[in-house]
């Protein structure tokens, strides 16, 4: 089975994905839910992004397989986009399941201080630079999920994607609460089978 990799949001580490993780390993995938260091966007998302290439490259070698599948959740969601669309990923990427991601920006990314959380501003130059690809995602399956009562990514509509073969909006009532939710588990889970 296509391998996944997790890839979290600011102040955040992989164990955020363990009920998620849990979950895709019960149905057969491996599952290797990577911690970006340090948490706090200190780092840019294109340097952040290595770190999903190393760790796309190791799940590649442990499984066999050519091509993984990538979640990214909150700010994990621009870096991965980031390594989709600058870092080789639409050759590799089979699926991007984006949950909450500010990919038109967020309120919240102007209160930021460190260099990821000025690239989440809304009109970033990494934002208006990943918008000006006419084919961002190439053959990469693209869905994207968000709830409306999410006080991370303002306003919440920015965690779609018209690009992507399914924007799905579920009633969960925290953004933190998006990789845990029953409801949005059994939908990834069913988009990855």
């Amino acid at each position: 089975m296509t391998p996944v990799v997790l890839v979290h949001g600011i102040w955040d580490n992989g164990k955020i994905f363990d009920k998620l993780g849990a979950a895709l390993t019960k149905v057969g995938k491996s599952v290797d839910a990577i911690d970006l260091v340090p948490p706090d966007g200190s780092r840019s998302i294109a340097s952040m992004a290595e770190d999903v290439a190393a760790a796309v490259t190791r799940a590649q070698q442990a499984s066999g397989h050519e091509r993984v599948d990538l979640i990214g959740f909150s700010m994990g969601v621009l870096v991965s986009r980031y390594f989709i669309q600058r870092g080789g990923g639409k050759r590799i990427v089979r699926r991007f399941v984006s949950l909450s991601g500010p990919h038109e920006g967020t309120v919240f990314g102007a209160l930021g201080w460190t260099p990821g959380a000025r690239q989440m501003r809304r009109g970033s130059e990494l934002l208006r630079d990943l918008a000006a690809d006419s084919e961002p995602y190439g053959d990469v399956e693209v869905f994207a999920a968000r709830t409306p009562f999410d006080l991370m990514i303002l306003p919440s509509t920015s965690s779609m994607i018209p690009a992507a073969k399914e924007n799905r909006t579920f009633n969960v009532p925290l953004h933190k609460l998006m990789v845990s939710d029953a409801r949005v588990t059994r939908w990834i889970v069913e988009r990855l089978s």
